[in-house]
């Protein structure tokens, strides 16, 4: 099966393929349009990305030739590739308000505050997290749901709320690129000819690394710059046992959806299992109706515990609190469709072809090409079909097995989107976590930046590459 998106051509068939100079002019519009109305403005990155759309379309329009209808459609072909992260972020919305009304998420806090301490808190938090993303094989699913408790469960241990929220992003993006059940782990093989295994294995020694100095970073933060003794967990326990009831049966919504995605069920049929499970144990062990319990999932929760933190901790916004990160993600989708659309990413992709002289500098421009389609399309998958559909020649070139191109692809892409407050990613993480921006906790984010650190210094010490038998006229080898 062919898994590059379509190209698009305008309905006059005049359009044609930018030169590398033209490539350059809307990337960097957007960088300018990003750094001054959100870096040095302050703005939502909401009127930057119409910016930049604005001029993307133009442009394409009157310097490169397409028509209306080609325009539209590039944008919609970014729309269409960004359609399940869309609606999964609909249903997480719900999903965390339906969890806190059933008591899933308080009881996840009541029981973890009574079995962690401060200083240990960071490295478990990370290592859990990346266990359940493993299991689950959904980084998102996995913030959404346990990272949410955590964010509450380090409150009331006294540890900062970025410090927590990186850990969890470390670790469930860390748990995700192992996992077998990854869409993203799937797409990186797919797209790439790779067996999902070995491109697995391929992976495992740059993330485990990666993670493993993420771990030794946490429990260093932990020892030091955690300044919580633990004693006023008291304060977030009593009104949480006052409020809800928390027996056995709050944890059901948990099972379910875990359950689901552990049999292999994708993300988003596993998160509305979970929402049923949610407003059926809203029900059941909370003894709220069943319209309060729908009513939740629209419109979110505000609960009277008594405790301004409590409260503050579980208010959530539902469905209807859904519009401000929807219409970020839309906004960076259809521009990442206009870019990927008009050939503008495949054109410096290809330049990157011409000024690689070696393996290894061919494994480290990959990774920068998959960054950079990161950053300017504002979605993990793109930055995986991109580079892994635009290289895999230059890498049979070489005489590089197609693993070596999978995992560059995955090591820069799929984890740093977090990076990038306008990315899908971001925008779902720190809504979800409660922060307005990713850059919030991206200090404290440590395995995106490590996982592009461990492929370079993988690249350079000569273990990211695996030569096959080279082709007549194949590039020379590294020295």
């Amino acid at each position: 099966m062919d898994t590059q998106p379509p190209r698009v051509d305008g309905a006059d068939g005049d359009a044609r393929r930018p030169t590398l100079g033209e490539a350059l002019v809307p990337l960097a519009v957007v960088v300018a349009s990003l750094g001054v109305g959100s870096g040095l403005l302050g703005l939502a990155p909401h009127g930057p990305l119409l910016w930049s759309i604005a001029f993307a379309g133009l442009f394409a329009r009157y310097r490169l030739g397409y028509d209306w209808d080609g325009v539209y459609d590039a944008a919609e072909g970014g729309l269409r590739m960004g359609m399940q992260a869309i609606l999964i972020l609909f249903v997480i919305y719900g999903l965390i308000a339906t969890w806190t009304s059933a008591g899933t998420i308080p009881g996840l806090m009541y029981y973890g505050l009574g079995l962690l301490s401060p200083q240990v808190f960071l490295p478990v938090t990370a290592v859990l997290a990346a266990v359940v993303a493993f299991a689950i094989g959904s980084s998102w699913t996995t913030v959404g749901t346990l990272g949410v408790a955590f964010i509450g469960i380090g409150s009331g241990l006294g540890v900062s709320a970025p410090m927590t929220a990186g850990a969890i992003v470390s670790g469930a993006y860390a748990g995700d690129k192992q996992s077998p059940l990854s869409d993203t782990t799937n797409l990186a093989a797919a797209v790439t000819n790779t067996d999902l295994y070995d491109h697995i294995n391929a992976m495992r020694l740059g993330t485990a690394v990666a993670l493993g100095l993420s771990v030794v970073g946490y429990a260093v933060l932990g020892a030091f710059a955690v300044t919580g003794s633990g004693g006023d967990t008291a304060a977030i326990t009593e009104p949480l046992a006052s409020t809800y009831a928390l027996g056995p049966l709050v944890f059901l919504p948990l099972l379910v959806t875990f359950g689901l995605a552990i049999r292999g069920y994708p993300a988003l049929p596993a998160l509305v299992a979970g929402v049923f499970a949610g407003a059926g144990t809203t029900v059941l062990a909370q003894g709220r109706s069943f319209t309060a319990a729908w009513d939740a999932f629209l419109n979110g929760t505000a609960p009277e515990t008594g405790s301004e933190l409590v409260n503050g901790l579980l208010t959530t916004g539902g469905l209807a609190g859904s519009g401000w990160t929807i219409a970020v993600v839309v906004a960076a989708l259809a521009l990442g469709g206009l870019l990927e659309g008009t050939d503008v990413l495949a054109v410096v992709a290809d330049r990157l072809a011409d000024v690689v002289w070696s393996r290894n500098s061919l494994v480290v421009g990959t990774g920068a090409a998959a960054l950079l389609t990161n950053a300017f399309t504002a979605q993990q998958y793109m930055s995986i079909v991109v580079p892994g559909v635009s290289l895999r020649e230059l890498y049979d070139e070489y005489g590089l097995d197609s693993r070596d191109l999978s995992r560059a692809v995955e090591a820069a892409g799929t984890p740093t989107g977090p990076l990038f407050p306008w990315h899908a990613g971001a925008v779902f993480m720190a809504a979800s976590l409660g922060f307005e921006s990713s850059w919030a906790f991206v200090p404290y984010y440590f395995f995106g930046p490590l996982s592009v650190l461990a492929l370079v210094g993988m690249a350079l010490a000569g273990r990211a590459t695996t030569p096959t038998e080279a082709p007549a006229g194949a590039a020379p080898a590294d020295d």
